[in-house]
């Protein structure tokens, strides 16, 4: 099983900036990919950015340029740096963790409890 805890969510205004972590602990394996989601009222989820432990990403285009995904793999956490944010930013953000064997098949689906992330003025 893993665990992953997210942390910085918050109030902020438009144009702010945030910084959301993800502690990610338990059975890790050395191949995995994180991400990040988010589900705003009546919406479904949908994908904000992903990185593997090689540190290939992927972002959504709503956020390109905007957010910066990283991790640090030492401590097994993951950030996203959220700038020029938008009241359509407005979501509970989920963090995200896909473990793979050496064939990249997956071996397990884990998700945060979310953070709620308000963009307003």
């Amino acid at each position: 099983q893993v665990q992953l805890v997210e942390s910085g969510g918050g109030l902020v205004q438009p144009g702010g900036s945030l910084r959301l972590s993800c502690a990610a602990s338990g059975s890790i394996f050395s191949i995995n990919a994180m991400g990040w989601y988010r589900q705003a009222p009546g919406k479904q989820r949908e994908l904000v950015a992903t990185i593997t432990t090689g540190g290939r990403t992927n972002y959504a285009d709503s956020v390109k340029g905007r957010f910066t995904i990283s991790r640090d793999n030492a401590k097994n956490t993951m950030y996203l740096q959220m700038n020029s944010l938008k009241p359509e930013d407005t979501a509970v953000y989920y963090c995200n963790l896909q473990n793979f064997n050496s064939r990249w098949n997956p071996q397990g689906d884990y998700w945060g409890q979310g953070t709620q992330v308000t963009v307003s003025s």
